[in-house]
């Protein structure tokens, strides 16, 4: 088990080294495959086969094949790649740094409070009001599946929503954006068809 650990984290970090390095877009975008199957071993090894999978069928199978074909149909030079890489390794440094302040507050139990619900009281220390919920123990007799469905849908149902509505937004602002009306566009219009008088639109021909 430890083997294995070392072994996909290595390949991983490693990959991740060769999506930054990589003079050619597509040979970045192979190695960022490689870098999410090796953090899905790593999920699988910590249980999360659930995740595991969604992690390869969402990102390897949609994301990463949709930048694929983006960058081959793109066609970037290498040459503009090695110049404009310095350019952006300072932002690019500031925004690992801080994504790894966030995954060890994250891991740091005592700076994630879960807020509990309690009768108003003068007290002014509110800390005291706040407690630490571990998830470990009211789900560890629920598969993966079920553990997620159960906190997904009961405690965060609200976020869940408000993520949909977001989509949904999303989705419909793309399509707006889109639909670009030109008067050279031949647009069909269902009404006026249905009120035409076909006895004076359709003409019969002898032979």
């Amino acid at each position: 088990m430890n083997f294995l650990f070392y072994l996909f984290s290595s390949l991983a970090l490693i990959s991740a080294v060769f999506v930054t390095q990589a003079k050619n877009p597509v040979h970045s975008v192979l190695f960022l495959i490689l870098v999410f199957f090796n953090a899905s071993g790593l999920l699988i090894l910590m249980g999360l086969d659930f995740i595991a999978l969604i992690l390869m069928i969402v990102y390897v199978g949609a994301i990463t094949t949709l930048f694929l074909f983006v960058v081959m149909l793109l066609d970037i030079k290498t040459e503009e790649v090695s110049e404009k890489r310095l350019r952006y390794l300072p932002i690019g440094g500031l925004l690992g740094v801080l994504f790894l302040v966030q995954i060890f507050v994250v891991i740091e139990n005592s700076l994630v409070p879960h807020w509990v619900h309690v009768p108003f009281t003068n007290n002014p220390v509110i800390l005291d009001h706040l407690q630490y919920l571990k998830w470990n123990t009211l789900t560890d007799n629920y598969t993966n599946i079920e553990a997620l469905g159960q906190v997904l849908y009961t405690v965060y149902s609200l976020h869940f929503i408000l993520a949909s509505f977001v989509l949904l937004v999303a989705m419909i602002g793309s399509i707006v954006l889109t639909m670009v009306k030109g008067a050279y566009v031949k647009r069909q219009e269902v009404s006026e068809q249905n009120y035409r008088d076909f006895s004076q639109t359709i003409a019969h021909v002898a032979n």
